[in-house]
């Protein structure tokens, strides 16, 4: 049974539009073609789409703790939150 929806569900997107190594995008980490035709989806698909993105984002968030730390500081999967490295005082 199809559940309706009260409001409109909006776009994840937060204007970071960048594919990852993983062809997710770095942004909202839904990938080209849930990005490309997410206005023609149905809310419940949109439902499911904004799940999915919550958990690559945690996956990223996890894999991103258990890489060793690298030379080159530079956000591999665009977190903006990443960019803030509390050692580094510049």
């Amino acid at each position: 049974m199809k559940q309706i929806e009260i409001f409109e569900i909006t776009s994840p997107c937060i204007g970071v539009c960048q594919s990852g190594p993983k062809g997710f995008c770095v942004g909202c980490f839904r990938s080209r073609d849930e990005r490309v035709h997410w206005i023609k989806l149905e809310q419940d698909v949109q439902s499911k789409i904004i799940k999915a993105c919550a958990a690559r984002k945690r996956r990223a968030k996890a894999a991103l703790k258990r890489k060793p730390a690298q030379s080159d500081k530079s956000p591999q999967l665009g977190f903006i939150d990443d960019l803030f490295d509390p050692q580094k005082q510049e």
